[in-house]
């Protein structure tokens, strides 16, 4: 079973929970699954108040894990909950509750106001005019709350529709990819909305494949691949996963042979190819190769016009992490 696997060496760690309080949201031993098809796989992790964001590729079962969190989906195996309480099949979790989806969500026929209203008024606020005007504030949505949601820009009826999630003041906010459709204000203002409500003590989870909303986001951070936990940690720790792995750089010299004779007694140099022009370089040591190799032209005369990682996008870090999945790194008994 996999608990929590730390992002610098992949090793299972506990989740520690202060004078055994019950998680907000807690999995254990979680597994889903569609007939042959095996969404999420053995999973579990404890989550407190603050902002916790679900990072993986498309694909990777972090809709699915947030469905069960907010009870829309059953586990096939496993525990999931949620204050204290399981998580599917009880309503009266949504008391306490907001979620959104990634799809959409939205009656094109009514206004911004009177969609969010009518959230209000299922959930039997004592002043849902009161608490529509809050949520749509917000979100910022005052401007077009009169306009019937139809019209509405995919980055506007992701707003409406958190502005529907929290119209009833929640203590847990789950969002499936946010940030979709906004532009970089609505983003901005998205990110200082969800800290306050963290600032206040509420228990945010989102969900995204872009590492730089983790980065401005997240306090802590689930990386899910292939269904599974594969790391976990804070965003400057996942970050150094893009460093503290094996890399290859493309390298454009004055005389590349030359360079690379030079290179291969290098420590930080794992291996060295040349291709016509082209020199690519892997080394274990990013920090060490990035000092080394500029001294080591220098020393040979040679003039570096280019040394440049060439795997540094997510879904290089990410099939890193798949392969130490696959390889049973990170897993306990």
């Amino acid at each position: 079973m996999t608990t929590e696997t730390s992002t610098t060496d992949r090793t299972p760690e506990a989740t520690s929970r202060p004078n055994g309080a019950a998680p907000v949201i807690g999995l254990a031993e979680v597994s889903k699954w569609y007939g042959n098809v095996v969404a999420v796989n053995d999973v579990s992790f404890d989550i407190g108040p603050g902002i916790t964001g679900l990072l993986g590729p498309n694909g990777a079962g972090k809709s699915t894990l947030l469905h069960m969190m907010g009870g829309l989906l059953r586990a096939s195996s496993g525990a999931v909950s949620i204050l204290g309480e399981p998580a599917a099949g009880n309503p009266e979790v949504y008391r306490k509750l907001g979620i959104v989806l990634e799809r959409e969500a939205v009656y094109g026929s009514l206004s911004g106001w009177d969609f969010v209203r009518m959230n209000a008024k299922l959930h039997g606020l004592a002043d849902p005019d009161a608490a529509t005007r809050r949520a749509i504030e917000q979100v910022d949505m005052g401007h077009a709350q009169d306009r019937l949601t139809g019209g509405y820009s995919k980055g506007m009826k992701q707003r409406i529709k958190i502005a529907a999630a929290i119209v009833h003041d929640p203590q847990v906010l789950i969002l499936d990819e946010p940030f979709n459709g906004a532009d970089p204000r609505q983003r901005l203002h998205m990110i200082d909305m969800l800290r306050a409500m963290a600032r206040a003590g509420r228990t945010v989870v989102f969900s995204s494949h872009i590492l730089e909303e983790m980065e401005r986001l997240g306090d802590r951070v689930l990386v899910i691949v292939s269904g599974r936990l594969a790391a976990s940690g804070d965003f400057r720790a996942i970050r150094r996963l893009m460093v503290d792995r094996p890399h290859t750089f493309l390298v454009d010299s004055t005389d590349n042979r030359r360079f690379a004779q030079a290179l291969v007694g290098d420590a930080a140099v794992t291996g060295v190819e040349l291709e016509g022009d082209r020199l690519m370089v892997r080394t274990n040591d990013y920090t060490r190769f990035t000092l080394e190799a500029p001294r080591i032209a220098q020393g040979a005369g040679i003039t570096v016009r280019e040394l440049a990682p060439s795997d540094e996008s997510l879904e290089s870090v990410f099939e890193y992490l798949v392969a130490g999945v696959r390889g049973g790194a990170g897993e306990a008994s």
